[in-house]
């Protein structure tokens, strides 16, 4: 029987993940649910899934889950310390699935205790991305893609020669606005951005899927994962999703990945590696598809991924900084406080602004050195986006 952790329960992917557990209960043994600020959903699967214990991030929220859980024998526990000691707790596999940065310590914590971590939450990579995988081979843990597109990869080149990889192409649906006039994109509303027309996702990542900073994230973390060079990783806007990722080789030839735009199949591709296992998703019909669409990105409309490509550039902390920029940026245009097209501007000025600085360069790559780019990358954020309304 498996152990495992959902580290981020409550979200879309979490679900997901709870969606493949129960089917074969007599599989796996759940050890820690975490969740947010959702609580009678957390008490809920806890319960439904005999947890050990059940976490939620909010220090202010414990009464509450305690309460949920009243007469299951499930232990209850909050806040941050809380999070990390549920992840190092022993397991065979854990969901990393916490969105942001507040994902990185989990997920890191995880990785020190050796288990195998699926990785959903791209920030891991892209803010730590070198202290991810030495941590992962100083404790002999494994790192699985749980990311569509990064699966996608990681299974196309299964039993190739890495030697031999030329190019890889990320898809992107393109998100929201793909097809709106450029002109109109400053008067984008938070609800519109909201609206994702092909996944169902929570709202930030929907939102950053309209801007394209998702996939801006994605390019820095399959550079970092796959330790490809910035000029072989290329982004195609693919508006129907079931193309989730392609790898080209020297031979000129392409390995396409190719599948429903369902989570699921990510996620049990993890969750029974390095066997495949039947899955409750859809089989495609390529006949009723059609047609498979493929366009370049406009860097006018999507100008993240032009600032992905100078964060591949500069490495270094110049990941935490673009990351906390672009959740800092997020939380003021959620907020009514910037236009959407704002939102790359802050970024782009926080990145400009710190990432040459000696801290952003200063040698030995530590979570509190992590922890305090980040800080400080926020705290340019909020001062860029004052001056702009002043």
């Amino acid at each position: 029987m498996k152990r495992i952790s959902i580290l981020g329960a409550t979200g879309s992917v979490g679900q997901s993940t709870i969606d493949l557990i129960v089917r074969a209960p007599e599989e796996y043994q759940v050890v820690a649910l975490t969740g947010g600020r959702n609580i009678a959903r957390l008490a809920a699967d806890a319960v439904a899934l005999n947890a050990e214990v059940a976490v939620t991030a909010h220090d202010d929220l414990l009464a509450d889950l305690r309460a949920a859980l009243t007469g299951s024998g499930i232990a209850a526990a909050a806040g941050p310390a809380a999070l990390i000691e549920a992840a190092r707790r022993p397991a065979d596999w854990v969901m990393s699935a916490i969105v942001g940065a507040a994902g990185l310590a989990p997920g890191l914590a995880a990785l020190e205790e050796g288990a195998t971590l699926a990785l959903a939450n791209k920030e891991s990579l892209v803010t730590a991305g070198p202290l991810m995988i030495e941590t992962a081979r100083r404790s002999g843990a494994r790192i699985l893609p749980v990311d569509s597109e990064h699966s996608a990869i990681f299974q196309a080149l299964a039993g190739e020669d890495r030697d031999a990889v030329s190019r890889v192409i990320l898809t992107a649906s393109g998100g929201a606005f793909r097809d709106w006039p450029l002109d109109r994109l400053a008067q984008a509303t938070v609800a519109e951005a909201s609206s994702h027309p092909n996944w169902d996702m929570g709202q930030r990542i929907t939102i950053d899927s309209a801007s394209m900073f998702n996939k801006a994230l994605e390019m820095i973390e399959a550079r970092e994962f796959f330790d490809f060079a910035p000029d072989q990783i290329e982004v195609l806007i693919h508006p129907q999703s079931i193309v989730h990722a392609l790898v080209g080789f020297r031979d000129g030839g392409l390995m396409a990945h190719v599948g429903p735009p369902d989570m699921r199949h990510a996620i049990g591709y993890a969750l029974n590696w390095p066997e495949r296992q039947a899955l409750p998703v859809e089989a495609l019909d390529l006949a009723a598809v059609g047609r498979l669409d493929f366009r370049a990105p406009d860097l006018a409309r999507y100008p993240a991924l032009r600032l992905a490509r100078e964060v591949m550039r500069r490495r270094g902390l110049s990941g935490a900084v673009f990351n906390a920029a672009k959740e800092r940026a997020l939380d003021h245009f959620v907020a009514g406080r910037i236009m959407f097209t704002d939102m790359s501007m802050v970024v782009e000025e926080v990145l400009e602004a710190l990432s040459d600085t000696p801290e952003a360069c200063g040698a030995g790559l530590t979570l509190d050195v992590v922890a305090r780019m980040d800080h400080l990358a926020r705290m340019r954020a909020d001062q860029v986006v004052t001056a702009r309304r002043t």
